[in-house]
């Protein structure tokens, strides 16, 4: 298919990109950084101008027979400054307002639009599971992935639509797992926090296969839990990080240093979520990397570095 990518030129793009072109798939790229390229539109998508008729952006768009809608501000990165607040808020529900908008005006809709969310749509808990058809919170990010996935929604029936609530997507070369690799490897790693709070992860080859699966498999429809099948608590994927890279893990992380630097985003990584990938099992999805040891091990392998 011919692929329009919005917020993928990063992290997740390092490995998504170059499997789609594997696939035959032709790829333009949007991105608000980065020297424009023959595949590549640099503008800001979340502004009502980068839109126009006539635009590079919509006329990419008029071409392309699928979406990948991944634009968003990192989440836990920064303090929740009400500026933060607001970049993360427009990052993602405006550039997907203004894609949904344009995707209803195009005269050549695209087949088919994959967008993102995130587990925080469900809050925080120490005991609750979560799958598809749990409820949105009612704190920030429960609201923020509701607009966000809302937003979405707006396109015609004639495009499918399909919504990754993603988990903390491992990989040595950013994400969570990037920031805790040096600590640990030095041998100071241990967990944040209480140790207790659940993560719902997915090995980022997994994640990127989950698009590809979802772009050319009509069967995939609505909303799924892009995480791995076995969710572990901070002190177990401590300790599977220690002994993957034969270090200790000992050394706990206070939370209150955690808030004191990231203040309410230090929730995202001191409270979590259990979060199981229901429609993707039944949806019949192979994960290379169920088990965190093995999604561990393959992400801090040598060919890794």
């Amino acid at each position: 298919m011919k692929l329009l990518l919005l917020g993928c030129t990063g992290f997740i793009g390092r490995e998504l990109v170059p499997l789609l072109a594997a696939a035959g798939h032709q790829l333009t790229l949007v991105s608000r950084r980065g020297n424009p390229a023959a595949d590549l539109i640099r503008c800001n998508p979340a502004l009502a101008e980068s839109w126009q008729p006539g635009s590079a952006l919509a006329e990419a768009l008029n071409q392309a027979e699928g979406v990948v809608n991944l634009a968003g501000e990192p989440i836990a990165e920064q303090r929740w400054t009400p500026s933060q607040c607001a970049l993360l808020r427009s990052s993602r529900i405006n550039t997907t307002k203004m894609l949904a908008a344009a995707i209803s005006a195009s005269p050549t809709p695209p087949q088919v639009l994959l967008s993102g969310s995130a587990v925080g749509f469900y809050g925080n808990s120490p005991s609750a599971v979560f799958n598809e058809a749990s409820p949105a919170a009612a704190d920030f990010l429960g609201q923020l992935c509701s607009e966000w996935e809302a937003a979405a929604a707006a396109i015609p029936s004639s495009c499918r639509l399909v919504v990754l609530r993603t988990g903390i997507v491992l990989a040595a070369d950013g994400g969570a797992l990037g920031k805790m690799l040096p600590i640990f490897r030095a041998g100071f790693g241990g967990p944040i926090g209480s140790g207790r709070q659940w993560m719902s992860w997915i090995q980022r080859s997994d994640y990127c296969s989950i698009i590809s699966e979802a772009l050319s498999n009509g069967s995939y429809s609505g909303t799924y839990n892009a995480t791995a099948p076995n969710p572990a608590t901070m002190a177990m994927f401590c300790q599977a990080l220690g002994r993957a890279l034969g270090r200790p893990s000992l050394l706990p992380v206070p939370g209150p240093l955690l808030q004191l630097l990231l203040g309410d985003g230090a929730a995202v990584v001191l409270e979590g979520q259990k979060v199981l990938p229901e429609r993707l099992q039944q949806q019949g999805f192979n994960f290379c990397y169920p088990d965190l040891a093995a999604a561990l091990a393959a992400a801090t392998s040598p060919s890794q570095r």
